[in-house]
């Protein structure tokens, strides 16, 4: 008997942003939630299984019109003329204090209780599949520890949409422990929210299956879902489906033993050509980092919009592949330690020594950045390029990374003007 565990769907996610991009695929990845939604439904058909859990996050919250939750029915519906089975619970972008507008779900769907654990039987199957969904966005208390101990006759499996004990990038929702969930004795969790796919435990089985769609630069990888096997009420084993429409990834190019921009461009090339040579006809989304101290730093950021052009033109030939962003961020070769000779440099260099190794007065600073952090952009806090999280500007630790780099600075400009 197979079982697959989905979560985090997040159809229709709105994905802002895309527009700023010139030449972006911008229907194609918005539109990669549902495909990979089919996808999902496709291969619940293809393989045969016997339920489907999604643990959470199907919306993205509060739908624009009616078409997202008709194009969900829809899905349902292919699984229901299948006749699957479908268990749900609502995560924190689909609670009930999001989402303002509703339909009937087809027959062969149990969305089960946002206000208390509630219990799914399937006789023919020796199934139960205990699970609460969430009444509001934020959900801070932990909801297993009221989930009911197992039936011992049947195979049970536990539906939670939580943080867990904690996973970076990913409120605290309904936190919980690996040692409450292990109490409940259940075969199975199925857990949703976090959007890694991560195996958290084998005895028993405690998985989050990740989003089944990257929707955004630092969602890289293979994404989908969990399918387990089950053969006299023991699971045989858990695998991962790759389901995802548009495949997110990050090609870092190491540019310190390069000397040329064309050498930066054929490791860049070699890169895409491995990346769209992966298994599908899935569109891949790049995100290129040059970084490193190299030779060719002149160069690069001579004509740094040449540069880019030529990336996204590689992309363009190998086909498939669309590059979100290029950031270089290489400097020039230093040697700091023969640049302290210079007078000059040795007093300024000996100067920030001092400073950076007394935090009392590096602490002294810290007060004039308490109105920057406050004035700083929630896009600035939060995005993906945030080079630095909020609460940590003008700490000391933060000051004295602004002083290496300030005197990597002086030494790269003097040597500039010098050249």
């Amino acid at each position: 008997m197979k079982i697959l565990h989905a979560a985090d769907l997040h159809v229709d996610s709105p994905l802002g942003g895309l527009t700023a991009y010139e030449g972006a695929p911008v229907d194609e990845i918005r539109g990669a939630t549902r495909r990979a939604t089919e996808n999902l439904v496709q291969a619940a058909i293809d393989h045969d299984v016997r339920l489907v859990l999604v643990a959470g996050d199907i919306f993205d919250g509060d739908w624009r019109d009616y078409s997202t939750g008709l194009f969900w029915n829809e899905q349902l519906g292919r699984l229901r003329d299948a006749e699957i089975p479908v268990v749900s619970v609502a995560g924190n972008h689909d609670a009930a204090s999001e989402i303002s507008r509703n339909l009937h779900l087809p027959p062969n769907v149990t969305q089960l209780s946002e206000s208390r654990p509630e219990t799914k039987v399937f006789d023919d199957l020796e199934i139960a599949v205990v699970g609460q969904g969430y009444a509001q966005r934020a959900v801070t208390a932990d909801l297993a520890q009221g989930f009911p101990e197992s039936d011992s006759g049947l195979f049970t499996i536990g539906l939670l949409h939580t943080s867990l004990d904690g996973r970076v990038g990913h409120s605290s929702y309904a936190p919980c422990s690996v040692e409450v969930l292990r109490s409940k004795g259940y075969d199975y969790w199925a857990l949703g929210h976090v959007h890694r796919r991560e195996e958290v435990h084998t005895d028993p089985w405690i998985v989050f299956p990740g989003n089944l769609q990257g929707r955004k630069s630092i969602e890289t990888g293979a994404k989908g879902a969990s399918i387990l096997t089950v053969a006299s009420g023991e699971i045989v084993e858990v695998q991962h489906l790759e389901l995802d429409d548009v495949r997110w990834h990050r090609c870092e190019v190491d540019a310190g033993d390069l000397a040329s921009a064309d050498d930066i461009r054929s490791a860049i090339a070699d890169r895409f050509s491995s990346i769209t040579s992966e298994p599908g006809r899935r569109l891949a989304a790049i995100r290129v980092v040059v970084s490193g101290a190299s030779p060719a730093h002149d160069e690069l950021w001579k004509d740094p919009h040449g540069f880019e052009a030529d990336v996204r033109s590689l992309a363009i030939q190998t086909g498939r592949s669309w590059v979100e962003k290029v950031k270089v961020e290489t400097s020039r070769p230093l040697d700091l330690a023969k640049a302290r000779e210079d007078d000059v440099i040795g007093v300024l260099a000996q100067r920030i020594d001092d400073l950076r190794s007394d935090a009392e007065m590096l602490a002294v600073y810290e007060p004039l950045f308490v109105d920057i952090r406050k004035k700083i952009g929630a896009d600035a806090r939060t995005g993906d390029d945030a080079p630095i999280s909020t609460g940590q500007i003008g700490t000391a630790e933060h000051l004295a990374e602004c002083l290496d780099a300030s005197l990597e600075m002086v030494v790269a400009l003097l040597a500039e003007e010098r050249a």
